[in-house]
């Protein structure tokens, strides 16, 4: 909402300075950061400083302490000068009497007021404006709280600035009840200068001098004063909610809360660990890891020199796009198998380049999803194995927001689409990993936290569901079993893999080519046509509707395929077969099952003639009945192949809570279900059907599937009679044109 006054401070910098800074503003009524610089370089201006700057730097700030230590009604040099301060007072919500070029009493009562809410009045008492109060005027901080801050962090941001606001290098900080890296970048310099560091000597940086200092000042119960201040103030930073003062029994208490959430040794002291936990991403980077990660092969003596340093966890990429940088990126050939033999475990990490926020999109959480899902598989990871998806790179707020989010959103939504054949993690800043986690895309999170000048670092505590503390590379072993690799603290939510699948002794299948569509839509439509099969007057959809609609479910019968080791044709056979055959009297059918289990007829079914009420139905592109999807499901289910809950196939209540209706409804809404279930239909099939008409089990589904097998299970798909049998015969060439298209794809 517009504001007047600021609205007139506007037409001021831009009237009296535009022509004079080289820049002016929008004259909305809204103060924005142009606002804040235009007012910079109008006071530089007003300094003689020739070179303008949009930023409050050393030399404004120096060329001010020498001209005018102490503005005021006796010191201010012009009446725009004044009106520049009576300006910036009120793009920062303070009263600034009439922008009228006088340091009046209500201006100089303002100037007092700002200075109350820095904590500074103590420092620097009455109405007149000193250069560092100024400084902390012409930015967007905010000295009260908002945007649900926590006056407790606010005490301890006014605190800090009272207490150090005179020392050389501490500048006001915000005082808006929120935690950020300026405070915690200010909070090291507060506690260097409380180690007696001289100005110009204390940097604000977690350096060997500073933590000497810390050593020595272990704080426990019964400690007070400011060194006990400042510990509480680290912790309340931190989330932890203990009292901002002396070091009480009901700190400790906190403190071995948050030793333990950070795997650090829980002594309840505020101990040298735990304040570089509290005050640096990385922390103690002394301490010893159990997990690691790195760019290069186990081999034997490798994994036996980290056994040796008490590793267990190993984290090793999935992929790696280049074929000349960092050649042992990727998971060697046998490298799993050495991981195996050593006891150690391994976490499989996703990256390709991911440096910036213009390679995060929606399209690329699609193609890394898949790629991911698809080496995992490849190298060995079982199902279910948690993939570490990386934001390597120092992603600021506003990026995680518009590209990370929606990146890991697609991920998400793809593995969800693919079956959830593995879980998803995130590897990033703690930001980004705080906020994947909390908009529910990722489990875990394996943090970035060696890169502690991050801005999605500082600032941020280590996030709640963190699995992995990436804090410093070193070597591990020496001669053969030397390793560079990244030490990381592990927190016991994720242990890896200590055991891998087998590769298949043939290729699997790989996703389909789109440079193959006309040859493969020539071939399958023409072939149906040439057997008449799926487009007369009573089909719903012509067969290329139905072939484009199974090729655009290609993702999920890839996967499906390759998760049970099946070849796609078997999937994609059934899956077109039966969608050609889709016709009207099917779709009457489908509503009578709406109408018994809801009492009422879908949308879709208005006007329908000859609706009756029907307890299930062939449903979907695979025309597979809820009966028979929960039949082949608590097969799949029962034989470990998959997590879930059984289902009663024989409850058919008229209600929408009914087992048989709650798996047909899915059928019917979800296309990909309904193709995954084809393949669960199969393997059910091969089992020996059971709860149906029993058949003699044969062979699942496999990468080697004979002729003879590939028909008996496409037969048992439409049932145990005729014409399953002379369509089973139909269905075989249809199988090869499938099949003739995957090889060539999955060979080149």
């Amino acid at each position: 909402m517009a504001d007047e006054m600021v609205l007139r401070a506007q037409r001021f910098v831009n009237q009296v300075y535009g022509s004079r800074i080289g820049m002016t503003v929008t004259e909305d009524g809204n103060t924005g950061w142009n606002t804040m610089y235009a007012l910079t370089r109008a006071l530089q201006y007003e300094l003689g400083i020739t070179t303008l700057s949009n930023t409050f730097g050393p030399t404004t700030l120096s060329t001010l302490q020498s001209k005018y230590p102490k503005l005021n009604a006796s010191t201010v040099p012009s009446g725009d000068f004044c009106r520049i301060i009576q300006s910036a007072l009120y793009c920062k919500g303070y009263d600034g009497g009439s922008i009228d070029g006088l340091y009046s009493d209500r201006v100089a009562a303002a100037v007092a007021g700002l200075k109350a809410n820095m904590g500074v009045d103590g420092a620097f008492p009455g109405g007149s404006l000193e250069p560092k109060v100024f400084k902390g005027l012409l930015n967007m901080d905010a000295y009260v709280t908002v945007n649900g801050g926590s006056d407790t962090i606010r005490g301890i941001q006014q605190w800090m600035n009272g207490r150090y606001v005179n020392r050389q290098d501490f500048f006001v900080i915000p005082c808006d009840g929120h935690h950020s890296r300026d405070v915690a970048k200010s909070l090291l310099y507060a506690i260097q200068y409380e180690l007696g560091m001289a100005d110009g000597t204390a940097n604000g940086v977690f350096g060997p001098a500073t933590q000497t200092g810390l050593k020595s000042h272990t704080v426990t119960v019964g400690t007070t004063g400011t060194w006990a201040l400042l510990f509480t103030a680290a912790m309340i930073l931190n989330k932890r909610a203990v009292p901002f003062g002396n070091f009480t029994a009901e700190v400790q208490s906190g403190v071995q809360v948050f030793q333990s959430f950070a795997r650090l040794p829980v002594s309840g002291n505020g101990d040298f660990q735990t304040w570089a936990s509290l005050l640096v991403s990385y922390g103690d980077q002394t301490r010893a890891g159990e997990a690691c990660d790195g760019v290069t092969k186990i081999t034997p003596a490798r994994a036996q020199a980290l056994k040796n340093a008490g590793y267990k966890y190993i984290g090793r990429y999935l992929y790696n796009p280049s074929t000349t940088s960092l050649p042992e990126k990727e998971i060697q050939p046998g490298e799993l198998d050495t991981i195996k033999q050593y006891g150690l475990r391994c976490f499989p990490i996703y990256q390709t380049f991911a440096r910036s926020a213009d390679y995060y999109s929606p399209d690329q959480g699609v193609t890394d999803c898949l790629n991911a899902a698809y080496k995992a598989e490849e190298h060995g990871f079982k199902y279910g194995s948690r993939i570490y998806f990386a934001v390597d790179y120092d992603a600021v707020d506003d990026e995680v927001t518009a590209f990370v989010l929606p990146y890991f959103a697609a991920i998400e939504a793809r593995m969800a689409r693919m079956g959830n054949p593995y879980r998803i993690g995130i590897y990033g800043p703690r930001n980004a990993c705080s906020r994947v986690s909390a908009a529910g895309h990722a489990e875990t999170s394996f943090v970035s936290d060696m890169s502690s000048g991050f801005s999605g670092n500082l600032g941020y505590t280590l996030p709640e569901n963190w699995a992995f503390d990436q804090i410093v590379t070193k070597t591990v072993g020496s001669g053969d079993g030397a390793i560079e690799i990244d030490n990381n603290i592990a927190s016991g939510r994720d242990t890896g893999q200590g055991d891998f699948d087998p590769a298949p002794a043939q290729k699997q299948d790989i996703g389909f080519s789109l440079a193959y569509w006309e040859g493969l839509a020539q071939e399958a439509t023409g072939y149906m046509a040439s057997i008449g099969r799926g487009e007369g007057t009573n089909n719903i959809y012509t067969r290329l509707q139905c072939l484009e609609t199974v090729i655009q479910l290609d993702d999920v019968i890839t996967a499906t395929a390759r998760r049970y080791r099946m070849r796609k044709a078997l999937i994609q056979t059934s899956a077109f077969w039966e969608f050609c055959h889709y016709g009207s009297e099917d779709v009457i059918v489908d509503a009578g099952v709406g109408l018994y289990y809801s009492g009422i007829l879908p949308d879709w079914a208005e006007g329908l003639p000859g609706v009756e009420r029907a307890q299930d139905s062939s449903i979907g592109i695979g025309q597979i009945q809820g009966r028979i999807g929960i039949l082949a499901w608590n097969n799949s289910i029962r034989s470990g192949l998959v997590d879930g809950t059984i289902l009663d196939p024989a409850d058919v209540r008229p209600s929408p809570d009914a087992d048989r209706y709650t798996m047909w409804l899915r059928l019917l809404e979800d296309n990909a279900f309904n193709v995954r279930t084809v393949a669960h239909v199969h393997i059910w099939s091969a089992d020996g059907k059971a709860g149906d008409v029993a058949e003699t089990p044969v062979r699942r589904p496999a990468l080697d599937y004979t002729d003879t097998e590939i028909y008996e299970v496409l037969r048992r798909y439409q049932g145990p009679a005729e014409p399953a049998f002379s369509d089973a015969t139909l269905r075989m060439p249809l199988y090869a044109i499938f099949e003739k298209y995957n090889r060539v794809i999955r060979e080149s």
